[in-house]
């Protein structure tokens, strides 16, 4: 499929560039919610506060305390990409340790070493839109070719090859667990290629589905959405080529990335839907609302800290789940990214492409630690405290007795 990626042109702002950033609660312009739990809105910003038997004073001083420790470090950095204009968008990490994407308009695979040197291999003349990027059981990296009907192989070194796919538009691509490599066709189908190159298909049960992201489970099977509101669903593969698909609750969601969680569930950004699905290796679906309205969250990784990590591509920021559902958004500081796709990178940080005519990769870096957040005791209720503020002020005036004596 070559027309699923939003592209806008905007100014390109090239250089490298660091800002210090918090979490959206309590703070400023940022926001954050949870599943249930009190809330209140005060000078336009939204406070969470726990559920029944809410604190008054101390939850909202203890919510302060725990997001400022979570903020402590984190940055956003960019780093330009030499071809201009390149529209970056699948990313992935190497087995060399850097990070390897692919340029769509560009025509090349790159590489990005945490230290944010970049170095581009052109393509074949065969490959005419480079989309998703995977690392294969070989060594080499695998990619898709969404517009040359192609499945492409590089080197770390550079060197490729290619192999033609009939009737097929190959979208994205990951690492099966038979050590073959799977990848969705917008041609109604999944597909299987082993890394000598022998191609299998198999055909999606709904018609027109648009098959799009895809991962490999913890279950051995691989997981993948079917993005086309008609299917609106989640699908399920096994080695052996047995699909079941799961509607998901929310119509005409467009379910996009895929991923696995720290908590063995599988994690999926629902772009039209504007939430973040859960769904267990059984099926049951959990949807996650995002504070942000039209906010196109687009892909979804697993991060360092046991949470899930999304790119939200219109809102031009960086969310963050927890497993228990607890969402925190980042606003990209310079304006206009449109993030796309999101790995964890071997450095802690993540690594994210910026779709935007601007040229880049993204990195926001985590905490190294994280600090402990302050206790709060717990306030008095109101009778309790009418009677202590009783008792401080019969001791004041006692003192002040005893100093006029």
């Amino acid at each position: 499929m070559k027309s699923y990626r939003p592209y806008r042109r905007y100014p390109s702002t090239p250089g490298e560039l660091g800002f210090p950033i918090a979490p959206f609660l309590i703070l400023g312009d940022h926001v954050t919610t949870t599943n249930g739990g009190c809330s209140s809105e005060k000078g336009g910003r939204f406070n969470p506060l726990p559920r029944s038997g809410c604190l008054r004073t101390a939850a909202p001083v203890f919510l302060a305390a725990a997001i400022a420790s979570h903020a402590a470090g984190q940055t956003f950095q960019e780093f330009p990409i030499p071809t201009s204009p390149s529209a970056p968008s699948g990313i992935t990490v190497g087995p060399d340790g850097a990070l390897w994407f692919a340029e769509q308009f560009g025509k090349k695979i790159s590489r990005i070493t945490t230290a944010g040197t970049v170095t581009e291999f052109s393509v074949p003349p065969s490959i005419l839109q480079p989309l998703d990027v995977a690392a294969g059981s070989d060594g080499a990296l695998w990619f898709t070719d969404g517009g040359g009907s192609r499945i492409g192989r590089v080197t770390t070194a550079g060197a490729f090859t290619d192999f033609f796919v009939p009737n097929s538009a190959p979208a994205e691509i990951t690492a099966g667990p038979d050590g073959a490599l799977w990848f969705t066709d917008n041609a109604n189908k999944i597909r299987r290629i082993t890394t000598a190159g022998i191609l299998t298909e198999f055909a999606v049960p709904t018609a027109n589905s648009q098959p799009l992201g895809i991962t490999s489970g913890p279950d051995g099977a691989l997981w993948f959405t079917e993005a086309f509101s008609n299917a609106n669903k989640v699908g399920r593969i096994t080695t052996t080529g047995a699909i079941t698909e799961f509607v998901i609750p929310t119509p005409s969601s467009q379910p996009f990335g895929i991923t696995v969680g720290s908590d063995g569930a599988l994690w999926f950004a629902e772009r039209a839907g504007n939430k973040i699905g859960r769904i267990t290796t059984s099926g049951t679906i959990t949807e996650f609302g995002i504070p942000t309205a039209g906010s196109q969250p687009s892909f979804i990784a697993a991060g360092p800290d046991g949470a899930l990590w999304f790119t939200e591509t219109l809102a031009n920021k960086i969310g963050r789940i927890t497993t228990g559902g607890v969402i925190t958004e980042f606003v990209i500081p310079t304006l206009n990214r449109e993030p796309w796709s999101i790995t964890a990178g071997p450095d802690g940080a993540l690594w994210f492409t910026e779709l935007g005519f601007v040229n880049q990769i993204g990195r926001l870096t985590l905490p190294t630690s994280t600090p402990t957040p302050v206790p709060v005791v717990p306030m008095l209720d109101e009778r309790a405290t009418r009677i202590f503020g009783l008792l401080i002020v019969g001791v004041g005036l006692l003192l002040l007795l005893v100093r006029g004596r």
